[in-house]
């Protein structure tokens, strides 16, 4: 069922890519080579938007959006991208219905949303210039929307110690139906969500291992990182004691329909990241986490960056456990972790100052 539907976004994102020049399918195919297909199809829907702006305010007289050329690219300006930015606001876009009708839909976009767009317009006039296609990159001039980033919290010891023994000891927590799901998945949540909370690797990257890709002789496991770079990540005792004890119930699974898989679902099928923030959702609500952002999986993420920096652990080491290529998204969990340090220094201030 997986391999269809990524065949079927395989064969979309080829469909998509015929009707637009051949530079941009040029540029799709090099520069996000390794990414994921619902990537790759992403930001090509990002340049159709772009294209079909200047379709329509700058180069009227182009019928088709195949018809671009790098010397359309060359006359670009500033102003037509600042314009673009304000038009990403809000603009009407075309879509097809599944019985072939032209619908049109109003699309909206927060800064977010507008600088992904732009991100992807930013790459393709990189790959135009350094490619010798254009003489000059005018992006370099675009300023992106400012974010206003909202503060994440990770779990504080007393939720993850609630959480574990929720997950480790379900049977004080659910009944009926609920209790028997739980049964039904204990060996495999508990060994799934101790690699969450013990090795900060992304949910993909967990659902994503085979068997094989386990390790006990080294204590490690194999993840494919963003951009399809692998890494050894190695385990704490914890996170290998659970492991073992799953790994032992797997391979006497009789209905698995992914053999290589290690997390599979009760159907036998690879485990999707759907289903473990499902099941994360359930386990914070039992445990009494009702902060919607510390029940989602990356809040798991976001508690060992933050456990690994209070145990004194330098910021690039944790970086590099943590898979970023860029330090400065890990600088965003030493501010958390630095907001707990601001507490206890406020906390423990004598507003009388003390006695010489």
């Amino acid at each position: 069922m997986k391999g269809n539907r990524k065949m079927a976004t395989h064969t979309k994102l080829q469909q998509f890519l015929s009707k637009l020049p051949d530079f941009v399918f040029e540029y799709i195919e090099l520069a996000y080579k390794g990414e994921s297909i619902n990537t790759q199809l992403g930001y090509s829907i990002d340049i159709r938007v772009f294209l079909t702006y200047l379709k329509k305010y700058k180069f009227k007289d182009i019928e088709n959006l195949e018809d671009f050329t790098p010397s359309h690219m060359e006359q670009v300006t500033i102003r037509d991208l600042t314009g673009f930015q304000a038009y990403l606001r809000e603009y009407e876009s075309e879509y097809e219905t599944a019985d072939g009708k032209t619908e049109h839909r109003i699309r909206r976009n927060g800064p977010k949303g507008i600088n992904r767009k732009l991100s992807g317009v930013r790459g393709l006039f990189t790959y135009l210039y350094k490619n010798d296609m254009i003489s000059a990159n005018v992006t370099d001039k675009l300023d992106f929307e400012k974010k206003h980033h909202k503060m994440k919290r990770a779990l504080t010891s007393k939720e993850t110690a609630r959480l574990l023994d929720c997950i480790y000891n379900g049977e004080k927590y659910f009944k009926d139906r609920l209790l028997s799901e739980y049964s039904r998945n204990k060996l495999r949540d508990s060994a799934l969500f101790t690699a969450y909370l013990g090795t900060g690797c992304r949910v993909s990257e967990l659902v994503n291992l085979n068997i094989n890709d386990v390790d006990f002789d080294t204590s490690s496991f194999i993840v494919t990182r963003k951009g399809g770079d692998q890494q050894e990540i190695f385990m704490p005792i914890q996170v290998e004691n659970e492991l073992i004890k799953y790994i032992e119930e797997r391979v006497k699974m009789n209905n698995v329909k992914d053999e290589k898989a290690l997390f599979v679902s009760r159907l036998g099928t690879r485990l999707s990241a759907q289903s473990v923030e499902k099941s994360l959702r359930k386990y914070c609500i039992a445990a009494g986490i009702t902060d919607p952002d510390k029940c989602k999986p990356h809040a798991l993420r976001r508690t060992f960056a933050c456990n690994m920096i209070a145990e004194g652990v330098d910021i690039k080491m944790v970086a590099e456990l943590m898979g970023h290529k860029n330090i400065d998204v890990t600088h965003r969990y030493y501010t958390e972790f630095a907001s707990k340090e601001r507490k206890k220094v406020m906390r423990e201030f004598n507003i009388e100052g003390k006695d010489e």
